[in-house]
């Protein structure tokens, strides 16, 4: 085998209200409200490298796990979908313990901006990346062979990942949603309706948080109702 290493480098890095891996949808899509922006490197900011991307409705992102690099990586992962207690190979599975940690994303491209500030923007939906996320290609989706209709997915079956397409139904005081920008809300409920909680947790006396656009959203679930009980605004982070 050859055993030729090859150098991937980052084009471009995405935007996003997560500032860690808590929240983040499972896959791309599920929550379709989600907005992110991919900003691409110097390098890379010049319109010619995007001309005719604007006519297509969706694209492809390929991306690293960037959180994930320094972890040790095995043969097997326990996937949550199926309870977190039975192994399957890495390559029957979406983990982010893979040996290159790559990730692919189908994104709805809303728009492609051009700034003198920032450069090329590409304004997309549907993201499920954590905040600075680096990018290393991006593809237009083509639907005429990018979607399979009589595709199977094995273990991983809507039958078996009982978690996608269950929404729960969200409770959140005006009070308390008044605290968070109202230009996110709509991103914020489609997370909590699809349950941000690990794949095989159920337990409904425990309060769960995470960190969304700079504020800490606290929340439980009970008898098919998500309960926001608080919403906070995160200090600052220090640039230093």
């Amino acid at each position: 085998m050859n055993n030729t290493e090859y150098k991937i480098s980052p084009i471009a890095e995405i935007r996003t209200g997560f500032s860690s891996k808590f929240g983040i949808p499972r896959q791309s899509g599920i929550v379709s409200q989600l907005k992110g922006e991919i900003v691409f490197s110097k390098e890379y900011s010049c319109a010619d490298w995007t001309r005719g991307l604007e006519g297509f409705s969706h694209i492809w992102v390929l991306w690293l796990f960037s959180e994930n690099i320094s972890e040790k990586i095995g043969a097997t992962v326990r996937p949550p979908k199926l309870g977190g207690n039975i192994r399957m190979g890495v390559f029957a599975t979406r983990s982010p313990f893979r040996p290159n940690f790559i990730g692919m994303s189908v994104l709805e491209l809303v728009s492609v901006e051009h700034t003198p500030e920032r450069g090329t923007i590409l304004h997309v939906k549907g993201a499920d990346m954590v905040d600075g996320t680096p990018i290393i290609d991006i593809k237009p989706y083509l639907p005429i062979s990018d979607r399979i209709d009589n595709a199977t997915s094995g273990f991983a079956s809507d039958t078996s990942y009982e978690k996608v397409g269950v929404t729960l139904h969200t409770d959140i005081p005006k009070a308390i949603l008044d605290v968070f920008p109202e230009q996110h809300r709509d991103e914020l409920v489609g997370i909590l309706s699809q349950d941000p909680r690990p794949a095989y947790i159920s337990d409904g006396d425990r309060v769960y948080s995470f960190e969304f656009y700079g504020y800490n959203i606290r929340f439980f679930v009970e008898n098919g109702t998500l309960t926001v009980t608080e919403i906070t605004k995160m200090p600052a982070r220090s640039t230093k």
